[in-house]
C-alpha cells in the first residue's frame, strides 16, 4: 500500500505514562498513538516509530513521531487535520502539537541534537542554598567527547562514547542553581539523570569534583554515582534537518517556579506541587503554540 510520511511533534506528562515504548498492559505514549491511528483506521504494521524513548515518569515538551499514512487518505488531509484528528484520540495527557510531511526517506531518529532540562530542586539530598561554582566545573568536565559507561545504564552492543555539546546551570534571576540544562546529538539510558545525580551528589557534598573526574577519564572501573529520580526531567526540544521547530526554543524563566521549601517535611508536600508546577507550565507552552 502506497503511502506518505509525516512527522508529528507530540507532548506530554511524565505522570500519565509508563514511558514511551511500548509496554504490556500499562498506558504508554507510543501505544496511545497507535491506539488513535487504529481507530482513525490510519493503521499500518510499520508505521509509527518514535525519535526518543522516555522512561516512566519523564515529562516531554515535545517529542517526535514518523507517521506512515495511507496515500489515499493523505493526498487530500492537511497537516492541521491531521493535528486535529490525532488529539481527538489522544488520552489526557498527551497532545499533538504540529505535523508535517516530509520525504520518504526522512529518518526521525536522525535528529541534530535533543535537549533536556531537570529541575535540581526535586532531588531529596539537593542543599538549600547550593554553591554555583563547583558546579560549574562540574558541568564544564561532562562538556565534551567521553565514555559515559559510568554515567549511565549500558545496553549490549551500545557504544558508550556520546558528545555532549551543552551542559550549563538553570539559574534563576538571583542566580539560583535550579536545574541542570544537557544537550546532544544522542543519549544513553539514563545517562542524563546519572548526570544530574553527579551534579547534586556535588553539591550536597556526597560525591567530590574528582569522583565525576575520574569515572569519566577511568570507565574500565565501575562506579556509581547515583540515578537522579525520573520525575525532575523534561525532554524540552528536539532539533530535526527535516522538521520545523513547533516552539521558541529558549528556555522558561524560572522564576515562575516555587523555590524549594527548607523543612523536610515541606519538601515532600513542596516536591507533589513542583509536577504539577512542571505540567502547567507544559501546558502553557502547548497552548500558546495550538491556539
Amino acid at each position: 500500500m502506497e503511502s506518505d510520511r509525516f512527522m508529528v511533534a507530540v507532548g506530554y506528562h511524565g505522570h500519565s505514562f509508563h514511558g514511551s515504548q511500548i509496554q504490556p498492559d500499562v498506558r504508554t505514549v507510543e501505544g496511545s498513538i497507535s491506539n488513535a491511528l487504529r481507530r482513525l483506521t490510519w493503521w499500518a504494521d510499520g508505521c509509527l516509530e518514535m525519535s526518543s524513548r522516555t522512561d516512566a515518569g519523564v515529562s516531554v515538551r515535545f517529542n517526535l513521531a514518523r507517521i506512515d499514512l495511507p496515500r489515499a487518505l493523505s493526498k487530500n488531509a492537511s497537516e492541521t487535520s491531521i493535528v486535529r484528528a490525532l488529539n481527538d484520540h489522544l488520552p489526557v495527557g498527551a497532545v499533538v502539537i504540529s505535523a508535517s510531511r516530509v520525504d520518504e526517506d526522512c529518518k526521525v531518529r536522525y535528529a541534530s541534537y535533543r535537549k533536556y532540562l531537570y529541575r535540581l530542586e526535586c532531588i531529596e539530598e539537593w542543599p538549600t542554598n547550593s554553591d554555583s561554582a563547583p558546579l560549574e566545573e562540574a558541568c564544564r568536565m561532562i562538556e565534551g567527547q567521553h565514555d559515559f559507561s559510568n554515567l549511565s545504564r549500558m545496553e549490549e552492543g551500545r557504544d558508550p562514547i556520546r558528545i555532549v555539546d551543552e551542559c550549563s546551570l538553570w539559574l534563576s534571576s538571583d542566580g539560583r542553581p535550579v536545574g541542570l540544562v544537557i544537550r546532544a546529538k544522542s543519549f544513553l539510558w539514563n545517562q542524563v539523570r546519572r548526570i544530574a545525580s553527579s551534579i547534586s551528589g556535588i553539591s550536597s557534598g556526597r560525591i567530590k569534583l574528582a569522583d565525576l573526574e575520574s569515572a569519566l577519564e577511568s570507565p574500565d572501573i565501575p562506579v556509581d554515582l547515583g540515578r537522579a529520580p525520573s520525575e525532575g526531567l523534561v525532554l524540552w526540544e528536539i532539533s530535526h534537518p527535516d522538521f520545523p521547530n513547533p516552539l521558541p526554543s529558549g528556555l522558561p524563566n524560572p522564576d515562575s517556579l516555587s523555590a524549594r521549601p527548607e523543612d523536610p517535611r515541606e519538601y515532600r508536600r513542596w516536591l507533589s506541587m513542583s509536577e504539577y508546577e512542571i505540567s502547567a507550565l507544559l501546558e502553557r507552552e502547548w497552548l500558546n503554540r495550538l491556539n
